[in-house]
């Protein structure tokens, strides 16, 4: 199964995007309000300067207070992003996800953002090729 399938398969709001120099404040209402747990870090709304993710908000917490969320999204963001395209294999992907332990990958064609998947949106299609397996190896036992 490819990357494009999953995306076919989500709602098509685009990706949520906040702007590097936004505060921590700001990301962290956005998390909220849109209940989610990622939001990828773009100065153009198009390509992918970092992502930055509740984690990353509540470790700067933990560690230093109520201070950070005046400060900007940009010195707490991960800037070293691991990326894929529409083309990639998801079973490479959920091998990538688990190894770097992270929950949200970028999907980046020509430069430009296209998508976020989460490792529940490859997990769930890994399921579902999995079930569609079974089903047609079932019916192929009992002659149908």
């Amino acid at each position: 199964m490819l990357v494009h399938l999953i995306l076919k398969s989500k709602a098509s709001e685009g990706v949520v995007t906040i702007s590097p120099d936004a505060s921590i404040s700001e990301a962290a209402k956005l998390l909220s309000d849109r209940r989610i747990g990622t939001v990828v870090v773009s100065s153009d709304g198009e390509h992918a300067d970092g992502i930055l993710s509740e984690r990353d908000i509540v470790r700067e917490l933990g560690k230093s207070g109520g201070g950070c969320l005046d400060k900007k999204v940009s010195g707490y963001m991960t800037r070293k992003l691991i990326t894929c395209t529409s083309h990639d294999n998801v079973g490479q992907i959920l091998q990538q996800m688990t190894n770097g332990r992270f929950r949200h990958m970028p999907v980046i064609e020509d430069d430009k953002l296209i998508g976020l998947i989460s490792l529940g949106d490859v997990v769930k299609a890994q399921l579902s090729q999995v079930a569609m397996e079974k089903s047609a190896l079932e019916g192929m036992i009992m002659g149908h």
